[in-house]
């Protein structure tokens, strides 16, 4: 049976979206504030269809794209976690799809290739528009990436262009994620596995392994996850006594996402140790190298307060996430794109607490940071439309004002 196909009823819906998810009746109920009974009872028609905001959460929790697709309703047709296709999206995916296996354009050394990557990087997070700026770039740094993987000898040679070819591969992740092409994602992702592991270099396997992960657990693949990121701790875990800084900050990424994957999973002790572990890595980078922030991950000790809010967020923590967030103010995230996520989970963790009104003004300044994170984040679209239909006027209007901005509603 297709949930996408009418006349199913919305318990209909619920029940095939949540076991596709691989869920248990108790573990949705769970994540939304209710009882795996209350879920049975809305997927057997015993309870009525709920109101929105617990349609959102919902939609939220089962990671749905549209909200059409849990409701059935078409008036509602609404995308959650997937974003605009962006206007450099198809020249960026033309690029990634290309084959060159003969061309007559010599490669750019590798070293021009990697100081061009790192600008990518550093423009990333200091621009608000940071899929734009990165959008204009990747095609030409894919296709010279590529070129160069193919041409180069093998040996030392050979091995260091499949690293800079996997870590443009993990700069086009950032771009293509939550866009309207998840085969792309996929095979963006896994190219980058692929020549990373060509390549035979620690940071370059981390980050590959630390994006697969992401894109695992964000389309509810937890135990899929969960193995790609152990097995790549693993891997790393014996060249970190006389390791770099970067493969100590990829190595530290790892462990924190560990640690998201199970508290999404509602395993409080693991996640929490996972993070404590994050944290002391993040601690011994900064002894061996005060002030390091990874260009990539952003794995640093100034990145370890916004890991314990969404730590505390996945878990439904909300007066812990709430003081997580107290604590994580006072320290500025030097990338705009990043630091707009955090605000968004503070957001979330300010909702989950009963504090709408801060959670508004919470996104307002993710907005402010970088408009195009927040457009393109499922959470923050969850929370503009469940406040946008407020009982309360100047909240309603806030939310409104705000779903304007990001592309919800039109002006």
């Amino acid at each position: 049976m297709d949930p996408y196909i009418d006349p199913l009823a919305f318990g209909q819906r619920l029940q095939l979206l949540r076991t596709r998810r691989g869920l248990t009746r108790d573990q949705l109920g769970g994540l939304v504030g209710r009882s795996g009974s209350w879920v049975k009872g809305i997927e057997t028609g015993r309870l009525k269809m709920p109101k929105l905001q617990l349609i959102l959460a919902l939609a939220e929790a089962l990671r749905v794209r549209d909200l059409s697709d849990l409701t059935g309703d078409q008036s509602l047709h609404v995308d959650l976690f997937i974003g605009p296709g962006h206007p450099r999206l198809a020249a960026v995916k033309a690029a990634v799809d290309a084959y060159p296996v003969a061309t007559a354009q010599e490669a750019p050394p590798i070293a021009h290739i990697r100081a061009r990557l790192a600008r990518a990087w550093s423009a990333r997070h200091s621009a608000p528009n940071h899929r734009e700026v990165i959008g204009a770039l990747l095609p030409e740094l894919i296709r010279d990436a590529q070129v160069a993987g193919r041409q180069a000898d093998a040996g030392p040679a050979r091995r260091a262009a499949q690293a800079v070819l996997s870590e443009v591969y993990s700069l086009a992740q950032f771009f293509v994620a939550y866009q309207p092409d998840a085969a792309l994602l996929w095979r963006v992702a896994e190219r980058s596995l692929i020549a990373a592991q060509e390549s035979e270099d620690p940071y370059a396997i981390g980050v590959a392994a630390w994006l697969a992960a992401q894109a695992r657990r964000d389309a509810g693949h937890y135990d899929a996850a969960d193995a790609v990121n152990l097995e790549t701790l693993a891997y790393l875990k014996p060249l970190l006594e006389d390791a770099a800084p970067r493969v100590l900050a990829i190595t530290g990424a790892l462990t924190a996402e560990a640690g998201y994957t199970a508290a999404r999973r509602g395993e409080t002790g693991t996640a929490w140790r996972h993070w404590d572990k994050a944290r002391e890595m993040a601690d011994r980078l900064d002894a061996l190298e005060p002030g390091y922030y990874d260009p990539v991950t952003s794995f640093s000790r100034a990145i370890m307060g916004a890991h314990a809010v969404t730590v505390a967020v996945e878990l439904r923590q909300g007066g812990e996430s709430v003081r997580q967030s107290a604590a994580a103010d006072a320290v500025i995230i030097p990338s705009r794109p990043r630091r707009a996520r955090h605000r968004i989970e503070e957001a979330r963790g300010y909702q989950l607490d009963g504090q709408p009104d801060v959670a508004l003004a919470t996104l307002e300044k993710a907005h402010e940071a970088a408009p195009e994170t927040i457009k393109y984040n499922g959470f923050a679209k969850r929370i503009v439309l469940e406040e946008a239909e407020s009982k309360t006027p100047g909240r309603r209007r806030r939310a409104s004002e705000l779903a304007v901005k990001i592309g919800l509603l039109a002006a």
